[in-house]
């Protein structure tokens, strides 16, 4: 009778170290290419966001909301628009919630690269339940007073209508909703959460983060969605009074990446 001859041992190893040597190979790439078609849901999401934006100025005489420190915020204003659909407000990358309970208004708390900036309070028709991953440049709005957190009236942009509108950001990427970047504001000491600036000083820290492979993703004035590198939020027309020249200090997680 003839014998049967299965695997020896030394063979059975052998096919699993070449199994493991390819999985090391391929997972890089598998993980890659993963984010990037995160990156590319973001920006279709980003695309719908500017129709919505463009929807609501072709409705209100071609100007953005009028933003005053009590009332005029985009989330109140645009409810009607994005309530439906939860998905599109949410970048992929940061699909986990802060504050998913709704205990605590993150208005305060904010999230991160990987994380949505939570569930805001209620107000107006609006309810319990607001939270996204996407923040409006605050220099868009219309000011409605003198000031608007220490911001002066004539840097603000009002409308969508004006020259050089692809070098001025509308909505990006942010772990709050929104942000005021001033050309002095510093860059985040570390790509973590503890080490960000709060508050409306130094709101360039609310965009800057490594949530697309050191990038974030943005739709401009003249809505077209791109991908911007972390130095170069620093060299976009945020306001009228932006110095896109100033010399920022880089800390050492930003030191070697391009764009400067």
């Amino acid at each position: 009778m003839q014998r049967r001859r299965g695997f020896t041992l030394i063979e059975l190893l052998v096919v699993i170290a070449i199994i493991a040597l390819l999985m090391s190979i391929l997972m890089p790439a598998l993980s890659r290419a993963r984010r990037q078609a995160r990156g590319v849901v973001c920006q279709s999401n980003l695309k719908q966001w500017g129709t919505i934006w463009a929807m609501y100025t072709d409705e209100n005489n071609g100007m953005f909301p009028t933003r005053r420190s009590d009332s005029g915020r985009w989330i109140d204003l645009l409810y009607k628009y994005y309530h439906k659909d939860p998905k599109f407000r949410v970048c992929p990358v940061a699909a986990k919630i802060a504050a998913p309970d709704g205990a605590v208004d993150t208005l305060t708390l904010g999230g991160d690269a990987e994380t949505s900036w939570g569930v805001v309070a209620p107000s107006g028709e609006r309810p319990v339940g607001t939270w996204g991953s996407y923040g409006i440049n605050g220099w868009v709005y219309v000011c409605g007073d003198a000031t608007l957190y220490g911001k002066p009236r004539d840097s603000f942009w009002k409308s969508p209508n004006i020259r050089g509108g692809a070098q001025v950001p509308l909505f990006l990427d942010c772990w709050f909703w929104c942000g005021w970047p001033d050309d002095t504001d510093s860059a985040p000491v570390a790509d973590d959460r503890s080490a960000r600036l709060t508050g409306d000083v130094d709101s360039m820290n609310r965009f800057c983060m490594n949530r697309h492979s050191y990038a974030i993703n943005a739709v401009f004035l003249d809505y077209s969605v791109r991908k911007i590198g972390l130095k170069e939020l620093w060299r976009l027309k945020w306001s009228k009074r932006f110095d896109t020249s100033v010399e920022v200090n880089w800390p050492k997680w930003m030191a070697g990446l391009s764009g400067d």
